[in-house]
């Protein structure tokens, strides 16, 4: 099978690496660090005026009825330039599951909101959530973005759940944490009254699909531009004589690092068509995507920074923003440990 964009969605790549590289840039990523983790300026051009929020969701509950292969795409460049957005927990997470297990009620409330930037949700997942009645109980130790967000999509094995940020018995704790793009926050719920949605299976599997396939592609979109950078500097950089890159043990590094890009872009690829054309192997190939995807990026970031030599080890280069982003995607939404069991299981059965 040979796999090429669209026209609509090599365009849609080009208009989302352009804006990303545009506007994305070091110094307001660096200035949303020191705030909140959000480019607030960023997060509403991308929401309302460039209008990619809605990629992901169906024309009938408001978005632009596309689907994860052109949401990968949009991660992808916001990856490149570590954009400072809610988007993982905003859109690929809650957006995603509300679309998905939400009544007709509950995407009119709540979708627009998600959609415009206005409201920012973050994704809170507690596997020993107990409910009583509407009333939950339980704590979501590492939400993104948990400190900035309006309302919660609480989910746990058996149930999913919208709960307002502001609710009675809901206690918000944020974290400090290494990827500043992206913080942490501790989620505490002790009674909070939480409005459930009406399929919670259906939003749970949406939710941790698109969660994977974005993360995925934004390991994706980091460790390509963690080796495009690295080539330019190799160009550039002289010493004895001749640019760094011409040396062979150089060349071999940046080699292996094309390698391992060309094999996770296969992956995220191919997990986020899989999941389009509601394949058998989709569950698979989202677990196949986020392990092999984020290991290449770490790989790729802890390379950018040894082959930048010294400049590469200071906290003021940009490597660093890329290395600490791989290494929060490495833990996030499961380990890679964690998600080759999955993988194994699915393959070999109680032998694995």
């Amino acid at each position: 099978m040979e796999f090429v964009f669209t026209e609509e969605q090599a365009m849609i790549g080009e208009t989302a690496r352009a804006f990303f590289a545009e506007n994305a840039t070091s110094e307001r990523t660096r200035a949303a660090m020191a705030g909140d983790g959000i480019d607030r300026a960023l997060w509403t051009a991308f929401c309302q005026e460039l209008g990619l929020s809605g990629i992901g969701i169906a024309e009938a509950a408001g978005g632009a009825g596309l689907g994860l292969v052109e949401l990968a795409i949009i991660a992808e460049a916001a990856g490149a330039q570590v954009a400072a957005l809610p988007m993982l927990g905003s859109l690929a997470l809650s957006a995603q599951a509300i679309a998905a297990g939400g009544s007709a009620a509950q995407q009119a409330a709540h979708l627009p909101g998600l959609l415009s930037g206005e409201t920012i949700a973050g994704y809170a997942h507690d596997a020993g959530l107990k409910a009583d009645g509407d009333r939950l109980t339980g704590t979501a130790g590492f939400v993104a973005h948990g400190a900035s967000a309006h309302i919660f999509v609480v989910t746990s094995n058996t149930g999913a759940w919208i709960v307002p940020a502001d609710s009675a018995g809901v206690t918000v704790t944020a974290l400090t944490t290494m990827d500043q793009t992206r913080p942490y926050a501790r989620v505490a719920l002790d009674g909070a009254v939480g409005e459930a949605l009406t399929d919670p299976a259906a939003a749970i599997a949406a939710a941790h699909r698109a969660g994977f396939v974005t993360v995925a592609a934004e390991a994706l979109g980091g460790a390509q531009a963690a080796l495009d950078r690295t080539v330019a500097y190799a160009r550039e950089r002289v010493q004895f004589g001749r640019p760094i890159g011409s040396f062979q043990a150089y060349k071999h590094r940046l080699a292996d690092m094309m390698i391992e890009i060309e094999q996770a872009r296969s992956a995220v690829y191919w997990a986020a068509c899989a999941v389009d054309e509601g394949s058998d192997e989709a569950e698979l190939a989202c677990h196949a995507a986020k392990c092999f995807a984020a290991d290449t990026y770490f790989m790729c970031a802890g390379n950018m920074i040894q082959l930048h030599g010294g400049i590469g080890f200071t906290w003021e280069h940009d490597a660093h923003l890329y290395f600490k982003r791989a290494r929060a995607i490495q833990s996030m939404l499961g380990s890679g440990e964690w998600h080759r069991e999955r993988i194994a299981t699915m393959i070999l059965g109680e032998a694995a």
